[in-house]
């Protein structure tokens, strides 16, 4: 079997650039792991949640957040180009994902971004993209709770994440 150039390398395609992904520590595995199963349980069958796997953003750009919610359908042939909520969880990955990753998710009209931040050990929520940029921002720490705008009524403990 012939291997590629790539075939051991974590990357994603972010404006146009491969940039590698860091490698995930047992806290990022454990909460991306506890988040998607609570979004799972939670969520109507109206949608998807993926979990580290790509979005086809625009021609230059697939990044492949730690959780994505979208429509449910068939990414058979493709992967799905918009989501309804995009999680990434970050510690050493922090400075990418609050400039570049939060650009991108703006720039796509992703309505609602959370990162959750394992250093802080909080969650900053984005929402409102206008001009690839999110216009509002709130940051939930232990004691609060996630609720996604688009799912008024999912309630995820932030201290079950982060505790």
């Amino acid at each position: 079997m012939d291997r590629g150039l790539l075939d051991d390398s974590r990357v994603e395609l972010l404006l146009g650039v491969l940039v590698d992904m860091t490698p995930q520590g047992p806290f990022h595995a454990d909460v991306v792991a506890k988040l998607a199963a609570q979004l799972v349980r939670a969520l109507p069958d109206s949608v998807e949640v993926r979990v580290q796997s790509p979005l086809a953003l625009s021609d230059d750009s697939e990044p492949e957040p730690d959780i994505a919610v979208v429509a449910a359908g068939d990414y058979r042939s493709a992967h799905p180009a918009q989501a309804l909520l995009v999680v990434e969880v970050a510690d050493t990955s922090l400075p990418k994902d609050r400039g570049v990753k939060t650009g991108l998710y703006a720039a796509a009209a992703v309505p609602e971004f959370w990162l959750v931040n394992l250093t802080d050990r909080l969650v900053e929520v984005h929402r409102r993209p206008a001009a690839g940029r999110y216009t509002e921002l709130h940051r939930v720490e232990a004691g609060g709770q996630l609720v996604p705008a688009g799912f008024p009524r999912v309630s995820v403990p932030v201290a079950d994440l982060l505790e």
